[in-house]
């Protein structure tokens, strides 16, 4: 129904929008009207199974009543202090997040991009007070094919061209190449790092790096990858940041991601799930040492610790807990690689994935020319909807809060779409 504030059906919400809105963005045609757990309405009143939890920010489920709950009761409490004032639940906050995930100290942002900004401004900050890099001169690597946010300090840590050209100059000494040789410095290959700071150590400040890869497709590296890169950290002094902003709060079957590889990087960054989709609330993890070097005045954010948020985000912590996501996660992902592993279809090369963080590969010869948008649209059409990346690759990723009859219900779909791929029509979508 049509109000103030909603669209009258899916033409016209698609139509506003292109007309209104810069078209930063190429969605599904598919119309998010209302929402509850893993199922999604359109404004005709077509229920669907999200299969991508908006990048994993609702891992706990959409408008889950507890968040609702304390969403409410906090808004119509206090909202907004800044940190020009203290307020009385960033304190239960700060120490919510350090309980959960023993790091000593938080720093709070709103967004993803802001964390990874935040994080590499203190491993300077560190590098410069701390490790005695002169002044100027401190570097910060990442690996190729990575996604950090779309901040310019994000896209210069990018190697995707359709992220970063046209938006230059780029900020200076940080990147995915080797300062010397140029080369690439590719994620899953130790020896690629090694090779750069034996080169640069000196005047390294920090290594960023996702736990797995998720907007290149969720790239799953070797077991003893991260314990490695870990351990050349270590010997060079350079920090370890490991950005878990969509693979953390139970996405992979733990916690953490980096848990799997039983390691606990200097930093850790955290968004999305941390406030359960219901408002924007981001983090930086680190140690009393590493963090203190932020001083009063030197970084900030008007709405960074506000008491809606972090209410919110105190909730979606328990809820995770409570409803023992993180294990449902780990559990299902397993259901569901199996499940799709058995379909035994010729269009699938690749299933990979850790808990409900998976994608497969699809082969568009053995689908006659189809494509990963192509099956996207099919499955929109039975009623699952996810999303490509990178072309030949669709993620898979619902809510922690997904039932293994609904998990059931969506391989279903899958494999009846798998089967009607070839003859399905042909677009030009991406």
């Amino acid at each position: 129904m049509a109000s103030r504030f909603h669209a009258a059906s899916t033409d016209a919400a698609i139509a506003a929008e292109n007309e209104f809105a810069a078209h930063n963005y190429h969605p599904l045609p598919v119309v998010f009207s209302k929402a509850q757990g893993v199922n999604v309405w359109d404004p005709e009143g077509k229920q669907y199974l999200d299969f991508l939890s908006a990048y994993s920010a609702v891992n706990q489920g959409h408008c889950h009543p507890e968040l609702v709950k304390a969403l409410v009761d906090q808004a119509s409490r206090l909202t907004l202090s800044s940190r020009a004032f203290y307020n009385d639940v960033f304190p239960k906050w700060a120490e919510k997040v350090r309980n959960v995930f023993g790091y000593d100290m938080v720093l709070p942002m709103n967004t993803g991009a802001e964390a990874t900004e935040t994080a590499i401004k203190i491993a300077r900050k560190w590098a410069y007070k701390v490790k005695g890099v002169e002044q100027g001169k401190a570097l910060v690597f990442c690996v190729a094919e990575n996604f950090h946010g779309r901040t310019m300090t994000a896209i210069t840590l990018s190697t995707d061209p359709e992220s970063k050209d046209n938006y230059g100059p780029y900020v200076p000494n940080i990147g995915a190449t080797s300062p010397s040789t140029g080369k690439p410095i590719r994620y899953n290959n130790v020896a690629d790092l090694e090779e750069v700071l034996e080169a640069h150590g000196k005047d390294t400040a920090a290594f960023i790096v996702e736990p797995i890869q998720g907007e290149a497709g969720v790239v799953v590296p070797d077991e003893d990858y991260l314990t490695k890169v870990q351990a050349l950290c270590k010997k060079h002094n350079v920090l370890f940041i490991c950005d878990e902003i969509q693979t953390g709060i139970g996405r992979t079957g733990r916690l953490l991601c980096s848990e799997w590889a039983g390691i606990k990087p200097d930093m850790v960054t955290l968004g999305k799930a941390i406030s359960g989709g219901m408002y924007p609330v981001s983090a930086v993890l680190s140690s009393k040492e590493i963090m203190l070097v932020v001083e009063p005045g030197t970084h900030g954010s008007t709405y960074g610790g506000n008491p809606l948020g972090c209410a919110v985000s105190i909730r979606a912590l328990e809820i995770l807990e409570e409803e023992n996501m993180t294990a449902n996660a780990e559990r299902l992902g397993k259901v569901f690689r199996d499940g799709v592993a058995a379909l035994k279809s010729p269009i699938i090369k690749t299933i990979r994935g850790k808990g409900l963080l998976n994608a497969v590969v699809i082969d568009e010869a053995a689908a006659s020319g189809r494509t990963a948008w192509d099956l996207c649209l099919l499955l929109k059409s039975k009623g699952l909807l996810a999303k490509p990346t990178h072309g030949d690759i669709i993620r898979f990723a619902p809510p922690l809060v997904i039932t293994e009859e609904e998990l059931n219900k969506g391989l279903g779909i899958i494999a009846e779409a798998l089967k009607e791929l070839p003859t399905a029509p042909q677009t030009n979508g991406h």
